[in-house]
């Protein structure tokens, strides 16, 4: 998403050259920035408006970065969707619709504007407030856990297609029926209290030290169910019993979101306290935690994790 070289909005009493612009609203805003829509707000400042703000990156004419925050969404979003399609767009939003000017980027920005020095963070001045700088992503936390999430779900069928039936069967070295995946709730609870004596022995340790991780960083192979994470995986099941909490007590708007996918399904996004999970309606879940860095948790399609999906889908808030 970019603008053309010539586009600019006043600013900060300056030209700004528009690089790019994102949504920040209750359905779609950068995750990165925080697991709701209320916190990635807090993130930059600004209270959590029922419609949104469109934020729009660029430099000013000494190439210093600045934020220009507007009030006009669907003005940014016509813009954006613009470019998505490799057409110029002028993006120069009314004076009268901005919001804040406010200095740095809240995210990475990898163009520049041609004719201006380098991006680099403006002067201090007086009523702008704090310096934005994007979350460091350098090291697994919060701000890489949600990324991960995003690629998982931008790249759905490739991350799906690691996965076949022989994934979800029962655990190397057990007798009986699989326990249906750890999407089966009930299954899980009843698979993990009885392994939970287990999960502190060695045994367990060497097992799961020996057994393929997947990396939401790496784009290597998730775990299957033959770990000892799935289906007796004691974080996952939080996880799993977080989200349908959600149906009872609904969380901060934003926490869950629903999006396009192809045929009848929805892509579902949910996020939580040190956990994110993406899932198809029509398919199963994954699950990224901040404790597990680079991992990622495949969540079978047992006989509870349709029904939750379904029920969190109605609650998601969806793109206008």
């Amino acid at each position: 998403m970019a603008g053309t070289d010539e586009e600019a909005v006043t600013a900060a009493d300056d030209a700004l050259y528009v690089l790019t612009a994102v949504l920040l609203t209750p359905a779609q805003f950068p995750s990165v920035l925080g697991d709701d829509y209320p916190e990635a707000c807090a993130a930059l400042g600004l209270a959590p408006a029922a419609d949104g703000y469109g934020l729009v990156l660029g430099q000013d004419g000494a190439g210093a970065r600045w934020t220009v925050v507007v009030d006009d969404v669907s003005l940014v979003a016509v813009a954006i969707a613009s470019w998505d399609c490799g057409m110029e767009y002028d993006l120069s939003p009314d004076e009268r619709t901005v919001v804040a000017a406010l200095p740095g980027w809240p995210l990475a920005v990898a163009v520049a504007a041609p004719g201006v020095p380098a991006p680099h963070d403006p002067a201090p001045e007086a009523g702008y407030g704090p310096l934005l700088v994007p979350p460091d992503t350098s090291t697994w936390g919060p701000a890489q856990r949600r990324l991960g999430a995003d690629e998982i779900a931008l790249r759905w069928t490739a991350w799906r297609e690691q996965l076949d039936d022989d994934a979800f069967a029962a655990p190397r070295g057990r007798s009986g029926d699989a326990p249906g995946a750890s999407g089966d709730a009930g299954a899980a609870d009843r698979e993990a209290d009885a392994g939970a004596a287990r999960e502190d022995g060695q045994d367990d340790r060497a097992r799961e030290s020996d057994q393929g991780r997947g990396s939401a960083t790496g784009g290597g192979t998730p775990s299957g169910p033959g770990d000892e994470a799935l289906p007796g995986h004691r974080a996952v099941r939080r996880v799993l019993a977080e989200a349908r909490a959600y149906l009872d007590s609904p969380p901060p708007v934003g926490r869950v979101r629903s999006s396009f996918a192809p045929g009848e399904a929805r892509t579902l996004r949910a996020d939580g306290p040190g956990w994110s999970m993406v899932a198809r309606t029509d398919d199963i879940a994954f699950v990224l935690l901040d404790e597990e860095p680079g991992e990622v948790h495949p969540v079978g399609r047992g006989p509870e994790l349709p029904g939750l999906l379904q029920a969190l889908d109605k609650l998601a808030v969806r793109p206008s």
